[in-house]
């Protein structure tokens, strides 16, 4: 047997060997201990079932307690500790004859008493927990002391809390809601929650349910995307977070860039005014985590019709970003913050929206939903991608009435909620919707009905304009009592403010589909009837609700601007203001703030000779008549050109917009019904 057997052979002889309380200094007096293990010896004795051999039993459960505690040295301190208080003075000579007699007989009983041992150890566990409870509910004088300490640990986490910003109220944002309404969940964050959901697990993971052992590539754990092996290997682009300031609870973060990637960044604007993708392909190449060139890449792999790749590049996006979030910033508090003004944070708003887009069209209305609460958490006060405007739709997909409810009632009072169309339309239907659900009780659902009746009537007489262009795309048409009238008619189109005519086109253009319900169709005819009659009988609210129209709505802001080129709603952007249509709209960067916090600016391009250029395109600047074989356009030539153009589509969008107005105001007249088709087969005959 090899010496380190033996060693191990000596320490377990060793720690069979009886244990007394006394060895152990713990702190407590030696009558204490000698009634612990009194308590100890008197429930094992109690608890073994054959009367005969309880001595020999008690005997093994002290000698399984004692081996049981020296594999466990600090279990026996705990132990120790909980039950010295019970011990008194006057058991300590029995404590000391049960120890020496332990001693004498365990060798004897070792191999004649293996079932007891087991039943005594159960028994005396039972004791143990028993003794737990009634300590814990018998009064002392340490429970004034506990009940301090655990005030004392309440006060602490309390200001943890409150230090750290997990407190989630603020008045200029909803706080009250913020975590019933806005809180955002990781696992929501995956669409495969909401796909097991409708479709089960077995169908959504399939052979990917089942890890493989080979050549697995171990990744860093995220919440919105998951690493594909497809992609290529990460490497740190350059892209780190910073913590700006702390304020009442409200983390600022800002995104930065490195030289490297400044670098890289120049590159891919360079590849953007050449007006060729295989450029920014060949940049993505050498840096395949750029984050605008994947965003570039992904709008003309959408506009080319590969949606897979599209959307791959979306999700390699926003890897690479969570790979350089800061320690404390935190999708799910709600208390981090991304200032839109700074070009470095803008492409996280931007792979955030398109993911969220990709979802909703891929059938996760719910997950899309989150990542919308998302981006408004990032900035509520400004909404640069105005969010609010969508997140009444994706609610409404996902069914999530409540929340919509609660929304509009807590945001109603600082933000105005009534005042945007999609939110007047949407709150009366999902009042709707709720009365229409089988385990609403009769009451309650007459009482939504009642609600849903006067929240529409209320929006349609404050937006008469939604209706005609909801009824086109819906394909039904309208009574001719509805059509003709001067309040839902073609006047109601005209005579819109063109910030209003935005909001309605956006709206109709993005909700259309769920209205064209057969029940929800009867119920917009009953209050379309219902509204014509207070119109005809003059109500005082018609003519207040079109004095607010004809003051507000004059000019929408930048960003609702922003949001219409986002959506890709035909209907929406054919409503732009010349503005903004006549100004170049990068995918990367859509209509930037005017006061942009620039970090750092891209140096001055050099002019390039005419030996760097393909004949093709010197024979095309030959043809300018400022042309200049040495040194190519002068700085001034440049302007000049570059204000014709501009010139130019301005005048090409003027007339678009007039052409589009004079085929908008076109009508034709349908010919004369006959009162009898078949008048002439009669005659014939």
């Amino acid at each position: 047997m090899s010496t380190r057997a033996l060693r191990r052979l000596k320490g377990k002889q060793r720690g069979q060997e009886g244990l007394d309380f006394g060895d152990l200094s713990l702190g407590d007096s030696p009558e204490e201990q000698a009634e612990a293990e009194e308590h100890l010896d008197t429930a094992n004795v109690a608890n073994v079932s054959p009367p005969s051999s309880s001595k020999g039993s008690s005997r093994k459960a002290k000698k399984n307690k004692a081996q049981k505690n020296f594999s466990n040295i600090y279990e026996l301190i705990c132990d120790a500790e909980n039950e010295a208080e019970k011990v008194s003075p006057d058991e300590e000579p029995e404590r000391n004859k049960a120890s020496e007699t332990k001693k004498d007989d365990e060798k004897d009983d070792e191999n004649k008493d293996q079932k007891h041992q087991e039943e005594s150890t159960k028994s005396e566990d039972r004791v143990k927990k028993k003794k737990k409870k009634k300590k814990t509910k018998t009064p002392s004088e340490d429970g004034q002391g506990n009940g301090v300490a655990t005030d004392n640990i309440d006060l602490l986490l309390e200001n943890l809390d409150q230090s750290n910003g997990v407190s989630l109220q603020s008045d200029d944002c909803g706080g009250s809601i913020r975590r019933s309404v806005l809180h955002v969940e990781h696992r929501n964050l995956n669409p495969e929650t909401e796909l097991k959901r409708y479709f089960g697990a077995r169908a959504v993971l399939g052979d990917q349910s089942r890890p493989r052992q080979r050549n697995r590539h171990f990744h860093r754990s995220t919440w919105m995307t998951s690493p594909k092996e497809s992609w290529p290997r990460f490497s740190r682009p350059g892209i780190s977070m910073t913590l700006l300031e702390s304020k009442n609870g409200i983390h600022c973060f800002t995104f930065e860039h490195n030289r490297d990637y400044q670098q890289v960044q120049f590159k891919f604007l360079d590849a953007v005014e050449s007006m060729d993708p295989n450029n920014i392909v060949a940049l993505l190449q050498l840096n395949p985590y750029h984050i605008d060139s994947l965003l570039q890449l992904s709008d003309v792999c959408r506009i080319q019709e590969d949606q897979e790749m599209a959307r791959d590049l979306i999700e390699r996006a926003l890897y690479s970003f969570e790979c350089s979030f800061h320690p404390l910033f935190s999708l799910t508090s709600g208390t981090s913050r991304l200032d839109y003004l700074r070009p470095e944070n803008r492409a996280f708003y931007l792979a955030l929206y398109k993911h969220m887009m990709f979802l909703e069209k891929r059938g996760c209305p719910r997950t899309a939903l989150e990542y919308c609460k998302l981006i408004l958490c990032l900035d509520p006060d400004s909404d640069p991608l105005c969010m609010l405007l969508l997140i009444d739709f994706l609610m409404l997909r996902s069914r999530e009435y409540k929340s919509l409810l609660q929304l509009y009632q807590d945001w109603e009072e600082h933000r105005n909620l009534s005042q945007l169309p999609n939110f007047a339309f949407s709150c009366a239907l999902c009042h709707f919707q709720m009365s229409q659900q089988e385990d609403t009780d009769p009451e309650e659902s007459e009482k939504q009905r009642r609600q849903a009746d006067q929240m529409l009537q209320s929006a349609l007489i404050m937006f008469p304009g939604v209706l005609m262009p909801l009824l086109d795309l819906c394909t039904v048409q309208p009574d001719s009592t509805v059509s003709s009238h001067s309040f839902f008619g073609p006047k109601s189109q005209i005579g819109q403010p063109p910030a209003l005519a935005e909001l309605t086109a956006l709206y109709v253009g993005r909700t259309f589909l769920l209205w064209k319900e057969a029940a929800v169709m009867l119920w917009l005819e009953e209050s379309v009837k219902e509204v014509l009659h207070r119109v005809d009988v003059k109500d005082p609210v018609v003519e207040d609700c079109q004095n607010k129209r004809k003051q507000r709505y004059q000019s929408a802001p930048r960003n609702i601007h922003r949001h219409v080129l986002l959506s890709e709603i035909k209907e929406a952007t054919a409503t732009l203001p010349l503005e903004v249509t006549t100004q170049p709209v990068m995918g990367f960067d859509p209509l930037p703030p005017l006061d942009s916090v620039v970090s750092y600016t891209r140096p001055e391009r050099q002019h390039a000779g005419a030996s760097n250029e393909s004949t093709l395109s010197l024979f095309f600047r030959s043809l300018l008549p400022n042309f200049n074989l040495q040194g190519g356009l002068r700085q001034e030539d440049e302007m000049e050109v570059a204000r014709a153009g501009q010139e130019l589509n301005q005048e090409v969008n003027r007339l678009m917009v007039a052409m589009r107005d004079m085929l908008a105001n076109i009508r034709f007249q349908e010919p004369p019904r006959e009162d009898n088709p078949y008048r002439d087969e009669e005659e014939w005959d």
